[in-house]
């Protein structure tokens, strides 16, 4: 990324404004645990990733300016921020995991003071930031290894690193094998009602040097048909025991269509996006948004006045369409159920 799309520095929090890409790259400083919140419901940070490091980061912002004569007023700032920040958007089930992580600390230093429980926490959400890029990287060498040279990938929505700290999950896969000095094109799908295929993921690409063809979202049959696409990498929101996932609306359109085409059909994410707690993705707490992203999109109306719309924010993909999990601790393949406990564990 040009810049880190999260910069912590000076205990500030700075992120890029995703909503103004790609014909503005500008970067704001969220003050207080509302403008944190704001970020999150609003998308100008948006991608799992990125947004339970931008929760991690919003604990602190939310009690660093309050003085605590002991831990237990301290404790139950941090379960009220948390609490608070967890309303923001439902489905990216990073935003929970970062903030349970952070009330774990609360748990694990249950004789530090209120000054020594404030030091950890604010390493515990420095660590969060700092393991992302890390984990970014291990994705992006895992899947690497399933890129043939020459090939040419189709992605949907954006999972690169507007989404995460700096790197990427599925477009970090697609960097590490530029890297590694394969020829490699994408074709993007612009990503409906809110063009994050178009504004970000086009953005980004063009940004690194990558080639990339940007297409309607109903023209991705069209360049499977013709041959032009080798396989297809997605990013995750959220991933249930069994495999079933949950990412932007219409992925799983694209996996229906990639399994007609005999097309491999990846999915790239780290192993906090995986949730054991629901057995299949029938659980899965699906965002609907508002309907002026649909009727209104980019701020002008293309649709009559008091109509009906339904804009669910995610899909869930089934995991029998999903060829193989890229993660940080290497590729998971069928049977999911019994390979993805053995490989990520049962946190």
């Amino acid at each position: 990324m040009p810049v880190p799309t999260i910069l912590w520095e000076n205990e500030e929090l700075t992120i890029i404004d995703q909503t103004k890409l790609p014909l503005v790259l500008d970067s704001i400083t969220l003050k207080t645990v509302e403008d944190v919140w704001d970020a999150i419901q609003k998308l100008r940070v948006r991608g799992a990733p990125a947004i339970g490091v931008a929760a991690a980061l919003g604990v602190i912002v939310g009690i660093r300016n309050f003085q605590f004569d002991d831990r237990t007023a301290l404790v139950e700032k941090v379960k009220q921020v948390a609490d608070y920040l967890a309303t923001s958007r439902p489905t990216a089930v990073n935003l929970f995991w970062a903030l349970d992580r952070m009330k774990a600390v609360c748990d694990r230093y249950s004789s530090a003071t209120a000054a020594e429980l404030m030091a950890k926490l604010k390493r515990e959400a420095v660590t969060i930031l700092e393991e992302d890029k890390l984990i970014c990287r291990a994705i992006g060498r895992s899947g690497s290894d399933l890129v043939p040279d020459d090939s040419t990938i189709l992605t949907h929505c954006n999972a690169g690193g507007l989404a995460t700290v700096d790197y990427g999950t599925a477009l970090g896969v697609i960097y590490a094998a530029h890297e590694a000095g394969k020829n490699i094109t994408v074709y993007a799908d612009e990503t409906r009602p809110l063009l994050q295929g178009s504004r970000l993921t086009a953005w980004e690409l063009k940004e690194s040097g990558i080639p990339v063809t940007l297409i309607c979202d109903n023209t991705a049959a069209k360049v499977m048909h013709e041959n032009k696409i080798d396989l297809v990498i997605v990013g995750a929101d959220r991933i249930a025991a069994n495999g079933d996932t949950a990412n932007k609306i219409g992925t799983y359109m694209v996996a229906v269509l990639a399994k007609a085409h005999g097309i491999p059909f990846y999915v790239a994410a780290p192993s906090s996006t995986f949730d054991f707690s629901l057995s299949s993705g029938e659980r899965i707490p699906i965002e609907e948004r508002d309907p002026i992203e649909v009727v209104h999109g980019m701020g002008k109306q293309t649709a009559p006045d008091g109509i009906n719309v339904y804009s669910p924010a995610f899909d869930v993909t089934p995991a029998n369409l999903i060829t193989a999990f890229i993660t940080e601790k290497g590729n998971i393949f069928p049977p999911f159920t019994e390979n993805i406990r053995s490989t990520i564990g049962t946190k």
